[in-house]
């Protein structure tokens, strides 16, 4: 096997399980727990975790944006599910990169749509969507839903063999 064979088998491994995150994002998304004036949607944050480990921080990223664009089309998301889903998925696949645990990626994903995604999230709807909120407003309901998330990640990879399976092959690709 070549070497342009193989970098073309572990981009259509990549691209394939993209796509069935990506499904699963929107399909599962019609489930969600309502919060005050959010949507909690820990399905994402446990997409973006997996996303993270499975695939890196730029296909993690391009997940969550596809996933909210898609959710918002079919009339099931908002638009604060781009800076909380995008910026945790980027964190949490940055760092797994730098330091490979599963757990320290699920904090990333915490960190970065809880903390800096429910912060950012603020004057975006400010800006976009016209709501009158202080900047703190998010924070509270972006890091219960991500926590959830990224706590059911953890329950996955720590107790299901086929995490292990699918890791161990993705790293002799």
């Amino acid at each position: 096997m070549n070497f342009r064979h193989s970098l073309n088998n572990h981009l259509s491994h990549k691209l394939s399980l993209s796509g069935v995150l990506i499904a699963l994002g929107v399909v599962l998304s019609a489930f969600y727990i309502p919060l005050g004036g959010a949507k909690l949607f820990p399905i994402q944050h446990l997409i973006n975790v997996i996303g993270a480990v499975l695939l890196g921080p730029w296909f993690a990223l391009a997940n969550a944006f596809i996933i909210s664009l898609l959710r918002n089309l079919a009339g099931m998301g908002s638009l604060l599910a781009f800076p909380g889903s995008m910026i945790g998925a980027f964190l949490a696949g940055f760092v797994y990169e730098k330091f490979p645990s599963h757990r320290l990626a699920a904090l990333g994903e915490l960190i970065g749509t809880g903390i800096i995604g429910g912060i950012i999230a603020s004057p975006f709807a400010v800006l976009l969507m016209g709501k009158e909120v202080g900047l703190f407003f998010f924070l509270v309901p972006f890091v219960i839903s991500s926590f959830a998330g990224s706590l059911i990640a953890l329950i996955l990879f720590e107790s299901t063999a086929l995490f292990r399976i699918i890791r161990r092959k993705q790293q002799e690709l």
